[in-house]
């Protein structure tokens, strides 16, 4: 897979500079590795991710967001932090997003007030990063549709504080009515979302030049099964899905 993205006439090019490329990068890894961390703010501190995820409840946060009036929605999907740095990025999970069905805001207008989450990882209750939207087959305008008709949505929330810097992405998913019905969740609407996406996201997907390969576990003993303190009432079965995103192969530069 090394030459995919490029041409055969190139890729013979490459096959003869290879070694003398080698031999630089072999010079240049000694001379950056030789450098104190600190003196190397171009390195991402999410490069050194280690862990899936830490457990909101065990840092005073929880596993249903702010969604208003004492309520909240389940964070029912987790991406590790484990994935490929990239995905963990807003760009990133746009991209992905659109690589499984889902896309930004109908024309980047947002109707309601943003949802908060706090992850126990010290920032308390952060707003939502980004609100993606099914796309029925149509990145570019497909999410117009489903602010009409309904569909699966998911909102973002990023771990990134100090105390618990997993960089893992939590996101609240579920299938929503429509317009008329003001986008109230369906019945089972969490659980039914949560699936959907999951069952989109496993094995292999691309957009935009980026290919995915996606693995998911299901989890249980974070999210409470139940109705207790979950918006609309809709009771849930406590089971979060780990999705863990590897990139195999980039050709978008």
């Amino acid at each position: 897979m090394l030459f995919s993205c490029i041409s055969t006439p190139i890729a013979l090019q490459a096959m003869i500079l290879l070694p003398l490329i080698s031999l630089l990068f072999q010079h240049f890894t000694l001379t950056v590795t030789a450098l104190p961390i600190q003196q190397l703010p171009l390195v991402p501190t999410y490069a050194f991710a280690s862990v899936d995820f830490y457990s909101p409840l065990l840092g005073g946060g929880s596993m249903l967001d702010d969604a208003g009036d004492g309520f909240g929605e389940p964070l029912n999907v987790i991406i590790s932090g484990l994935s490929s740095p990239q995905v963990l990025t807003e760009d990133g999970i746009i991209n992905f997003a659109k690589a499984i069905g889902f896309s930004e805001e109908c024309l980047g207008l947002h109707l309601g007030a943003p949802q908060s989450a706090n992850l126990g990882d010290g920032n308390g209750w952060v707003n939502q990063t980004i609100e993606l939207r099914q796309d029925y087959g149509n990145s570019e305008i497909g999410t117009c549709l489903e602010t009409l008709i309904g569909g699966n949505h998911f909102r973002v929330f990023k771990q990134n504080g100090t105390d618990a810097q997993s960089n893992a992405l939590f996101l609240a998913v579920s299938q929503e009515e429509d317009l008329e019905e003001s986008h109230t969740i369906i019945p089972d609407g969490y659980n039914i979302g949560r699936d959907k996406l999951a069952n989109l996201a496993v094995g292999t997907t691309h957009f935009d030049g980026i290919t995915y390969s996606t693995t998911a576990r299901n989890l249980t003993g974070l999210l409470a099964a139940g109705s207790v303190g979950v918006n609309h009432g809709i009771g849930t079965d406590g089971i979060t899905t780990l999705l863990t995103v590897t990139i195999i192969d980039d050709c978008s530069s």
